[in-house]
């Protein structure tokens, strides 16, 4: 009987943090924050790498993207109900309440911005647009049109710009360059995972997939993202043109993004579950491999 007693608090403090873990989405949240890692390590001068700032870029990235997600979470509490894939979030689940989960976002952006605040204003500043578009911008424009893709793909590509400017002080071609990559590799990213999700994205009534009669997805989705694909062959390579990176990285880059051309040209003339599955799993190791190349080639 003691042994239940004192395991009962064990229990409920794990809970919590797994709760917490999936109010700041953290497996999404720390691939944000390989990113802006990354960027800040390929923006670098030659040298030694300052590993203090790139820990305080950590924190304050992790701390605004995990501020800008449980924001999400509450806005969208009585929609993640109505989804097997988000019914059991915390907030959703009622395993925590709104103003807990209020006041955790209120705290993590405060922190967070003030991490990004260290290195200059552009890093902060960045943080909290991206916090902004995120929380109140994309989230309620995802039940009205899919031109919600387009505007949640700046705060997901602004991670690689942050990181560039707390390294450069500055808004350079390199933080535009590294910014136009992530955002043009989210398209087709997104557009598979939406392929295959649209049951449960229809049943909380989100409008972010275009319909064709009968009301199934529109192949014109797997067009689009064929073309963002082509956009994006160009800037793969504009950091070696840059003179930042060498040529190793930028044949690897561009060979990626034929590849990434190719499995979403098959999600198009394919148009089923497979293709959708083969183009979202490569894009899961498109952006982790590109920005580790660039990084390899640098040093």
């Amino acid at each position: 009987m003691i042994k239940v007693l004192a395991s009962k608090p064990i229990v409920l403090v794990l809970q919590k943090v797994q709760d917490y873990k999936m109010l700041v989405k953290f497996r999404l949240t720390m691939t944000v924050v390989f990113s802006s890692i990354f960027a800040f390590l390929i923006a670098t001068s030659e040298g030694s790498i300052n590993w203090l700032a790139v820990s305080i870029l950590a924190l304050g990235g992790f701390l605004v993207t995990g501020s800008a997600n449980a924001l999400n979470q509450v806005l969208e509490k009585d929609f993640d109900k109505l989804m097997k894939r988000t019914a059991d979030r915390p907030v959703a689940a009622g395993r925590m309440s709104i103003s807990e989960a209020v006041m955790a976002a209120g705290f993590m952006a405060l922190f967070g911005i003030s991490c990004l605040a260290l290195f200059n204003p552009w890093a902060a500043f960045l943080g909290t647009l991206a916090l902004v578009i995120y929380a109140f911008l994309y989230t309620p424009v995802k039940r009205l049109s899919p031109i919600a893709v387009v505007v949640g793909a700046i705060p997901g590509a602004l991670p690689t710009m942050i990181g560039c400017v707390a390294a450069q002080g500055q808004l350079t071609i390199l933080a535009l360059t590294l910014f136009a990559i992530q955002f043009f590799w989210q398209f087709p990213h997104f557009w598979s995972i939406a392929w295959l999700g649209f049951e449960d994205y229809s049943k909380a009534g989100y409008k972010m997939v275009p319909t064709e009669s009968g009301n199934v997805p529109s192949r014109s989705i797997a067009f689009q993202a064929f073309l963002y694909t082509l956009f994006l062959m160009p800037v793969s390579v504009t950091p070696y043109l840059l003179g930042v990176t060498g040529g190793i990285s930028a044949v690897i880059a561009l060979g990626l993004t034929i590849g990434y051309a190719g499995f979403s040209w098959n999600f198009y003339k394919q148009g089923n579950r497979k293709a959708a599955l083969q183009l979202m799993f490569f894009s899961f190791a498109y952006i982790p491999v590109v920005l580790l190349a660039m990084f390899a080639d640098k040093i």
